[in-house]
């Protein structure tokens, strides 16, 4: 039910086409896509350009930050935007936070579609770290770590002097690899779990560190490590915003998406 004290932006606009705005960046947010789209509803997909050349996602695609709150106001404004799916990736934070905040403001409906976290089973040597700097506190000196956490946060590990650093990112490099005693490797998913398992073999790997970003395409990497004995720093997930409605399946919240178009 609307708000009896302020109405949302597109209140009035009669018959204006709505559209659903998708915060893309996971391979869900390409399924939640199609399904709105295969189901006629007029979808404005977002990606952040953080990786070049990304998968189509079948529906028109902006690529590229909004330029701040005034930005993104302008995008609901401009495109009629009646509902954001919130499908970035989990620890994508200040981003969800941020359209939590506008939409809450602008009384627009807003849900988050959150996968669930991985949980450790048999066999798995995991730590549970509360955020990247606290790697240093469990890691051996000498010992040879993967990274599997992106080059956005390779500066939170500046303080693992001492050990071999490999990081693995999708695009080549710009620039040289930050600080001392580390290097980059280029890979394009998805990867197998044979090819991690010859991967990490091939590297003499000794601990792996990953965000908790939950799914199965990713989770290869989680599994090879297994197989291997190999430790897992696993990194926890912010926590969201209790005011966000989440969904953990993508056929919800495309449901709750086709209703506001």
């Amino acid at each position: 039910m609307l708000s009896t004290v302020q109405a949302p932006f597109w209140h009035g606009l009669g018959d204006a086409k709505m559209t659903v705005l998708v915060l893309a960046g996971t391979g869900e947010a390409r399924q939640i896509c199609t399904a709105l789209s295969e189901n006629g509803v007029p979808v404005l997909a977002s990606l952040s350009g953080a990786t070049r050349a990304p998968k189509d996602l079948g529906v028109e695609t902006r690529i590229g930050g909004f330029g701040g709150v005034s930005g993104f106001e302008t995008v609901l404004k401009e495109r009629n935007i009646s509902a954001v799916v919130d499908a970035t990736h989990p620890f994508a934070a200040q981003i969800s936070q941020r359209t939590l905040d506008i939409c809450t403001d602008w009384k627009l409906p807003y849900a988050m579609y959150m996968r669930p976290a991985w949980v450790a089973g048999a066999g798995d040597a995991w730590t549970d770290l509360d955020d990247e700097a606290h790697a240093a506190d469990v890691i051996d000196d000498g010992a040879v770590v993967f990274l599997a956490t992106g080059r956005q946060t390779l500066h939170r590990f500046a303080n693992l002097q001492g050990r071999r650093l490999i990081c693995r990112q999708i695009d080549p490099p710009e620039a040289a690899f930050p600080f001392e005693g580390g290097s980059f490797l280029v890979g394009r998913p998805p990867f197998t779990v044979e090819d991690e398992v010859a991967l990490f073999s091939d590297l003499q790997i000794d601990w792996l560190v990953v965000k908790n970003a939950g799914g199965a395409a990713s989770r290869t990497k989680l599994d090879a490590a297994r197989q291997l004995g190999i430790r897992v720093a696993m990194i926890k997930r912010p926590k969201v915003d209790p005011r966000a409605l989440v969904f953990s399946n993508a056929t919800g919240i495309v449901e709750w998406a086709a209703q506001w178009a």
